[in-house]
Formats: C-alpha cells, sequence, structure tokens
C-alpha cells in the first residue's frame, strides 16, 4: 500500500511516499523544500511570505517524491494531508492542493491532525512501539502530553498556557543574535555555560495539573539580558543559554514525570522539532532509564515537519475511514486541544 502524505502547516512544504507492508511502514521518499532562508531575513515567520512560497514548491515537490519512489498517481492507495493545526493559509495551500490531486485521480483523501503526524514520527523504524503509551510533543507550537489510547486516538492530558518551548528557545536566540532559527545555536552554546549561573522561573505550572507556561520565563530572560545592557554590565550568553536551557528541560521533565506517574504507563515517546533539541532528549531518556520505562524518539531527521509522518499518520486515519471530501476546510485549531 502505497501513501502520498503532504505537509505545509508553517514554513515547510513537504512530500512523501510511505510504502505499507504487512503492517510496518517504510519510506520510500520524503522531500522536504524548508525556507528557512527566506524567513531568516525577518527572524521569524512571515505567514503570507509562506504560503506563498507554498505554492511555489507544493507541485514540484510532489512530482519529485513521486519520482524518487518510483510508482505513478496511480500507484496510489490514499493521499494524506494536513489539515490542522497550523497557519491557515500555509494549510490551506496543502489542502487545496490535496483535494484537487486526489479528485482529479479518483484517489482515497485523508485529513490528518498535525500533532498525530509528530507522534506518528516515532514510529518509524520503533516496531517494538505500540500504543497505549504516553507522548510528549513538543514544537514551535505545541507543548503537550497525551495519552495515546491507539494509533488515531489520544487524550490530551496537558498544555501549555501560552506560548511554546519551540517559540521560548527561538525568541531569547533571536535576542541573542542568533539566526533564525536559533533553537539548534541555543542547543550548542548551552554547552559552554553554567546551568546554574542565573534563576528563571520555572515553565511547569504549580498545582495538581500537567500544564505549562513560557510567557514569564520569556519575559524574565528578556529582563536579564536588556537591563544588564542597560546598565553597561557585560553578560556571558553562553550562561544565558545554560540556564535558560536548563530551566525548560527541568520544567519539562518534571511534567512527563508526574503524567508517567499518574498514568501509570510503561511507554513514552518525545516527538515534534523541539525533540531534536539534545538536552531535552537526554533528560527525558535519562528519566525513563530511571523509572524502568520504555523510551521512544523519532530520528533527528523525522523530528521537524515532513511528509512522512504525515503518510503515516494517514495510514491509521485511513484504517478508521476518516476520509474527506472536497469540502475539506483547514483548520488554525487542533481537536486534540
Amino acid at each position: 500500500m502505497y501513501i502520498l502524505g503532504m505537509e505545509s502547516s508553517c514554513d515547510e512544504t513537504s512530500a512523501s511516499v510511505v510504502e505499507i507492508i504487512d503492517e510496518k511502514p517504510y519510506i520510500r521518499s520524503n522531500i522536504v523544500a524548508s525556507q528557512i532562508d527566506i524567513h531568516r531575513l525577518y527572524g521569524g515567520v512571515v505567514p503570507e511570505i509562506a504560503s506563498l512560497a507554498h505554492i511555489e514548491a507544493v507541485s514540484r515537490i510532489t512530482h519529485e517524491a513521486l519520482d524518487e519512489a518510483g510508482i505513478t498517481l496511480k500507484d496510489l492507495d490514499a493521499i494524506a494531508v494536513t489539515s490542522s493545526p497550523g497557519l491557515i493559509g500555509a494549510l490551506l495551500v496543502g489542502v487545496n492542493f490535496a483535494k484537487s490531486l486526489a479528485f482529479a485521480n479518483n484517489i482515497p483523501l485523508v485529513p490528518v491532525d498535525h500533532i498525530k503526524g509528530h507522534v506518528a514520527a516515532a514510529y518509524f523504524g520503533k516496531e517494538d512501539l505500540k500504543p497505549p503509551f504516553l507522548a510528549l510533543v513538543v514544537s514551535g507550537g505545541h507543548t503537550s502530553i497525551y495519552h495515546i489510547r491507539d494509533y488515531a486516538d489520544f487524550d490530551e492530558l496537558g498544555t501549555t498556557r501560552d506560548d511554546a518551548a519551540g517559540e521560548a528557545f527561538d525568541k531569547i536566540a533571536r535576542v541573542m543574535g542568533m539566526p533564525y532559527p536559533g533553537g539548534a545555536a541555543l542547543d550548542k552554546l548551552a554547552y559552554d555555560g553554567d546551568p546554574k549561573a542565573i534563576k528563571f522561573p520555572s515553565p511547569a505550572l504549580h498545582g495538581d495539573n500537567l500544564d505549562f507556561s513560557f510567557s514569564g520565563l520569556k519575559t524574565s530572560a528578556l529582563n536579564y539580558i536588556n537591563s544588564n545592557a542597560q546598565k553597561g554590565i557585560e553578560i556571558s550568553y553562553a550562561d544565558v543559554a545554560a540556564s535558560y536551557t536548563d530551566c525548560v528541560v527541568k520544567g519539562i521533565t518534571s511534567k512527563v514525570e508526574a503524567a508517567l506517574a499518574q498514568s501509570g504507563a510503561t511507554t513514552f515517546a518525545l516527538s515534534g522539532g523541539v525533540a531534536a533539541n539534545s538536552h531535552l532528549r537526554a533528560s527525558l531518556a535519562r528519566l525513563c532509564e530511571k523509572k524502568g520505562i520504555s523510551f521512544a524518539c523519532p530520528d533527528k531527521s523525522l523530528c521537524g515537519d515532513n511528509g512522512a509522518m504525515i503518510a503515516l499518520a494517514g495510514y491509521y486515519e485511513y484504517k478508521k475511514g476518516n476520509f474527506a471530501g472536497t469540502s475539506l476546510n483547514a483548520s488554525a485549531y487542533s481537536p486534540l486541544d
């Protein structure tokens, strides 16, 4: 079975062909057209520019994905597309293209939630990862803990009440002069600093909940940097990176530990763009090892937005009969929230 997965929720246009053999997924192609160089000029994603870039790339990368996989449209059993959540203009490009392609070629169309796609990325190469399990999706737009009841059945246990971890990393990296996206550079710089040098407020909310809040942490870091600059005091950006990263990682790890204790889960999966952060991966891997819990995380190449994860998530929706017609629309919000 061949599924074409299409992703355009933010600043990357991606098309991928995934083949399912005996319930096992194999990536036959995974083409990603990145817009990093475009948005770097503005220090972040500009929605209108992102939409235009998707329009320019979507047809080309779809043909590339099919060619690399060695198949044609006639060989496809389904087309899966991210329909929510994300930037509405960006989503509409992928949704409308996928609808047209599916309708013109009489191919079943499957709408996919972007969050389910990130979790699906963890299944590639991990035959022992099967529901039920606990998952953390952490990216530029999401920081949420889910109980994965089945491949397409999720319950949200906790989430951020304002900003997401990825946005919090990128914002502080930008203030320190790092080019967009700054998360990777901040991750590297943190190894050169002292994680105990600066006291920042934890993003883990107090009380009997599994929620986060990153706005106060961002404000605290911004005030530290700006107030010292105004006073002419030289600060160590390495110490800021180390202390800030340590604060984020410890806050997330504490909530994951609480979620594992409450749920009794024996398996945990980390996914999303920030899953590529080496400090967070290491901290959650240590937690799982300490608790005797199986730990899964996608390869770093699959942590960011990509069509392969959408294709696989689409396969699970396909099995449940969750198809869409030409009336399918995009939504900026996830029904999981």
